[in-house]
């Protein structure tokens, strides 16, 4: 193993860091190594203790160093090992000053659940196991917010269960899906857990870019798997001219004739973009998704699945095999808060808050000359030199973003980091945009 000590040009915390950083990332320092003392190191490189612990602490941020106590501190294996393979990079369990790495909803503009439920009445069936999975009310609640007649809905327990289940009914070992790249690293795991194919499309800021996707097309993938709006991670949103393009190339293409579209509308209410689907030119091909956990709470795990009647009864059948189906009792919940003059209000203050956060920190990065673009929703995909000392520079000023390359097809994805925008304040836009701009470059001037 190289000495440490002689892989430090600048003896500062930040300096540390990003020497034992590069020794992780070229190998040198492997997983389970146990790393010097902080009282070695510092005596090794004539720097005082809380120097090299500010130094430990900074990589213990960025996830790429953990203590043990007594017994040391150990470059980190991979977290968690019962989370999926690409689901481990979103690992949110460290701490840091600001959180910007989980891409979930910031809880304070989450519509208030305590007034609601001390009102509501369920007047849904609870006990029954052969009553009809959706209660009436929010079944035709939903039918009114498609973005096309759907000729069924269903409740699920969220969008990836949506799309888990739908996969589960649609496709067959060593076929390809078509996705965007970069996408959603769950989506990835879940069509590794398959045996899928991942075909990635490239996409600019209104969604799959029309070339690329037809040469894709040309793999005759079994399914199309797309993020309608405020896409995770980048923030696009399909435009409906995009749609109907893309729409037009999947009904005239000759090599995926049969290929079935899954669009995943993920922030729903809180998305500031028209809600697009390609069903206009392939109704009978096309299952549109819908889910609440970004709008509503996460926990409440619930979301909405409608297309074709004979896709949407065979996910039903299935799902009466396993969970049986979505709790009434929530789907309740859900419709109240879908009604409810006040919860409306929260919903629609927080969409609004979003997009200022947005606006203000993308307005702050431009006046330090990074380009963001404008996007939707509560995530951003921002570009940057190196993304592990980015990491590394970020966790020094005590924020934690997620790293890029989970959410990447190919050998060598371009170094981006993904930051949730939505949880940073308007009055904090200033700071935290100087911290990403200065991140951003980091390894750029020191090349």
């Amino acid at each position: 193993m190289k000495s440490v000590a002689l892989a430090v040009e600048e003896r500062s915390p930040h300096g540390i860091a990003s020497a034992i950083s590069r020794l992780i990332t070229t190998g040198d320092l492997a997983p389970g190594d146990r790393l010097p003392t902080v009282r070695d190191l510092a005596k090794d490189l004539g720097v005082s203790p809380a120097t090299v612990s500010h130094a430990w602490q900074t990589l213990a941020s960025a996830g790429l160093i953990t203590s043990r106590g007594r017994s040391g501190s150990f470059v980190r294996s991979a977290p968690r090992e019962w989370m999926p393979r690409r689901y481990q990079g979103l690992d949110g369990s460290l701490e840091a000053a600001l959180d910007l790495s989980r891409g979930t909803p910031d809880p304070a503009l989450l519509p208030r659940l305590g007034p609601l439920l001390g009102s509501l009445e369920i007047h849904a069936d609870t006990t029954s196991y052969q009553a009809k999975p959706d209660i009436p009310e929010l079944h035709d609640l939903l039918r009114t917010t498609w973005p096309s007649p759907p000729e069924s809905i269903t409740v699920t327990n969220g969008a990836l269960d949506a799309i888990d289940r739908a996969l589960g009914t649609i496709v067959r070992y060593g076929d390809r899906v078509l996705v965007e790249n970069p996408t959603f690293p769950p989506f990835l795991d879940l069509l590794e857990a398959y045996g899928l194919e991942p075909v990635g499309v490239q996409m600019d800021a209104d969604g799959m870019l029309p070339d690329a996707f037809a040469r894709a097309l040309g793999t005759a993938p079994s399914v199309v798997l797309l993020q309608t709006r405020a896409h995770n991670p980048t923030g696009a949103s399909l435009t409906p001219e995009r749609a109907a393009q893309l729409g037009r190339l999947l009904a005239r293409s000759r090599t995926a004739p049969n290929a079935i579209v899954i669009e995943d509308d993920h922030s729903g209410s809180i998305s500031s973009s028209p809600d697009v689907t390609l069903a206009s030119a392939v109704p009978e091909r096309v299952l549109h998704v819908k889910s609440f956990s970004k709008s509503h709470g996460p926990d409440l795990r619930i979301g909405a699945l409608g297309g074709p009647r004979a896709l949407v009864d065979r996910v039903v059948a299935r799902r009466l095999l396993g969970p049986g189906w979505t709790s009434r009792t929530i789907q309740a919940i859900l419709h109240a808060l879908l009604t409810d003059p006040v919860a409306v209000g929260e919903v629609d203050a927080a969409r609004a808050a979003y997009a200022a956060r947005r606006a203000a920190l993308r307005s702050e990065l431009l006046a330090v000359g990074v380009d963001l673009p404008a996007g939707d929703g509560i995530n951003a995909w921002l570009p940057v030199a190196d993304e592990r000392d980015a990491l590394v520079h970020l966790a020094a000023a005590g924020i934690r973003v997620a790293p890029g390359a989970p959410f990447q097809l190919g050998d060598s994805p371009a170094p981006h980091v993904r930051v949730t925008v939505g949880v940073v304040p308007v009055e904090s836009a200033r700071d935290v945009a100087r911290a990403l701009a200065s991140a951003a470059n980091t390894g750029l001037a020191e090349g």
